[in-house]
């Protein structure tokens, strides 16, 4: 049996430092990266901090007790998120998903909430916020979250069967936690709701017609994310990976299913309807059929680190600039000049590749950045 080694480059501390242009541009909502994709969805980690260990995103023989997180002083404020958000919506972002590790361990999340929902795009709308979360702290927060204006939320739920779920988390968390969780969202109106069942291969793709069945005719859309290979130390392969077009025709098999049109431009789900008309699924097929070239998102580290792919190996230090005196105008100019110069299409690029080809490639860590 291998021993897992803990790799020696921590890749919060790869970064470039963001620069301020000497001609800076006024926003106009319109901005474009080197590809032509424009920029409007902004996913900010609040924390790199959870309280489960995903085997597929924080291992716990690598994010044990001993594992150095990042101190408070290190992460941006609340008024610091908000100031560079901002910005941002001013080059046409129109949804901000909060995400982690798990976001609602941010002491206080519900401040942020409200700073980001006085925002307005460029077009004077009220702008989508969302939060990605494990559940487990939803029963008690989830009013708060809603007063606040927070107006949806996407739950991680990996499965049913209870054994399976609560060794999925390595903490003994029980599923039926996560399940009040999402009933006291649905009832507080924070919907409508999603919840994401990441699928690997031999570990709990027996779920995928009980999560299926059990969501189906709730309202809650149900979505099947291929096991990706997102940081190093998940010990990704390809041979866990359940390609999406396999969940499609499981569930077909028994729930008949029709395709659905895409709800919005940069969409990352297919989705999927039941014949009967009683719900949907959505499939993210980020291994198997990238979705690289509509790719209209952006991300906001913890600490004020900007990344162009979920599939990054450096970011953009955007806090030396918050917190070195650049104004706003400048701020917004080192953004543009970041995203124009984006030309990520990693999951494009890996499809051409070798089976398991950069499965140890240093990237940055899920738990880090959010998904």
């Amino acid at each position: 049996m291998s021993e897992r080694v803990i790799p020696l480059i921590d890749q919060r501390l790869v970064s470039v430092a963001a620069r301020i242009p000497h001609e800076l541009t006024a926003p106009t909502g319109l901005l474009g990266d080197a590809l032509g994709r424009p920029l409007r969805d902004l996913r900010i980690s609040v924390t790199d901090r959870c309280n489960f260990r995903c085997s597929y995103c924080m291992p716990k023989d690598i994010f044990d007790k001993d594992y150095p997180y990042l101190p408070h002083s290190s992460l941006l404020t609340f008024e610091e998120i908000t100031r560079v958000a901002r910005q941002f919506v001013a080059h046409g972002v129109q949804k901000i998903r909060l995400t982690g590790g798990e976001p609602l361990l941010r002491k206080n999340l519900e401040i942020l909430i409200e700073q980001l929902a006085a925002l307005r795009t460029v077009e004077g709308q009220p702008l989508d916020i969302t939060l990605t979360t494990n559940g487990s702290l939803l029963t008690r927060k989830a009013l708060a979250l809603k007063a606040a204006g927070l107006q949806r939320v996407t739950v991680s739920l990996d499965g049913l069967d209870d054994a399976t779920f609560r060794a999925m988390n390595d903490v003994d968390f029980p599923v039926a936690d996560v399940l009040d969780g999402i009933a006291a969202a649905q009832a507080a109106g924070l919907g409508p709701i999603k919840v994401n069942m990441v699928v690997k291969r031999g570990t709990n793709d027996q779920e995928i017609l009980p999560m299926a069945r059990h969501f189906k005719g709730t309202g809650i859309v149900l979505r099947f994310i291929e096991y990706m290979d997102v940081g190093a130390t998940n010990g990704w392969r390809m041979d866990e990976v359940l390609p999406s077009a396999d969940v499609v025709r499981r569930i077909h098999a028994e729930l008949p299913l029709v395709q659905l049109d895409a709800s919005a431009p940069g969409e990352t789900a297919e989705r999927w309807g039941y014949a009967d008309g009683s719900g949907e699924i959505g499939v993210i097929s980020s291994v198997t059929q990238a979705f690289c070239s509509d790719c209209n998102r952006a991300r906001l580290s913890t600490e004020g680190q900007l990344y162009l792919c979920l599939f990054a190996s450096q970011g953009h230090d955007l806090r030396q600039l918050i917190r070195g005196n650049a104004t706003d105008a400048q701020l917004a100019s080192a953004i543009a000049a970041i995203w124009q110069g984006r030309s990520d299409r990693y999951s494009e690029l890996r499809a051409s590749l070798p089976p398991d080809a950069g499965a140890g490639t240093r990237r940055v860590e899920m738990s880090y950045i959010g998904g």
